[in-house]
């Protein structure tokens, strides 16, 4: 892949943040009920950043979890060739740990990730959370909105749209993982 455009470096990044979160405390008034859970790896992080901004301004941190949706993803292979056959090692999903300390039934939880295209991976996502409880109401929290839904799922706090064709990808690089914060649009090609 070649990068095509940086649609956000790392001053955009930590103004989109501190945004959302200000958009996230003018629905909620108080981080007490509030739980973020960001989904692996990126949005983990993600709601992180959140939560450092939320306790900042309100001198109390919103409860923070992490979510693994490796066995609820709805397009994992099957268990292979015949049943009960193994799945090739390259075809089996890596599970991580999923990380919710807090008790989630009756909370106002926010997803967040770091990019929205099809939709598949949100609702992955909420059928994990509620595996785990039942919330007063969820909603979601994405760095970028990049359009290409195929479910009808939309963010309630987006750090920025960028319209891309199916053949882009969105790539979002995070200190945390990659060394250094910025947003990049790639293409098949190059280099």
């Amino acid at each position: 892949m070649r990068e095509k455009a940086r649609v956000m470096d790392a001053e955009d990044v930590r103004r989109a943040l501190v945004r959302m979160a200000h958009e996230i405390l003018e629905r909620h008034k108080s981080p007490s009920r509030l739980g973020l859970v960001g989904i692996r790896t990126r949005g983990v992080h993600l709601a992180g950043r959140l939560a450092d901004i939320i306790e900042a301004i309100e001198h109390l941190r919103p409860s923070t979890g992490m979510l693994d949706i490796t066995h609820y993803r709805d397009d994992r292979s099957g268990p292979g060739p015949a049943v009960g056959a193994a799945r090739p090692a390259l075809d089996r999903p890596v599970v991580q740990t999923t990380d919710v300390t807090f008790p989630v039934a009756g909370r106002h939880i926010v997803l967040v990730d770091d990019v929205l295209y099809t939709g598949r991976t949100v609702r992955a996502a909420m059928d994990a959370l509620m595996d785990l409880g039942r919330p007063a109401t969820i909603q979601l929290a994405v760095l970028i909105d990049r359009g290409h839904r195929e479910l009808p799922i939309r963010p309630d706090y987006v750090g920025k749209n960028v319209p891309t064709s199916a053949r882009e990808h969105v790539a979002v690089r995070l200190v945390e993982t990659d060394g250094r914060d910025e947003v990049v649009i790639q293409e098949p090609g190059g280099r």
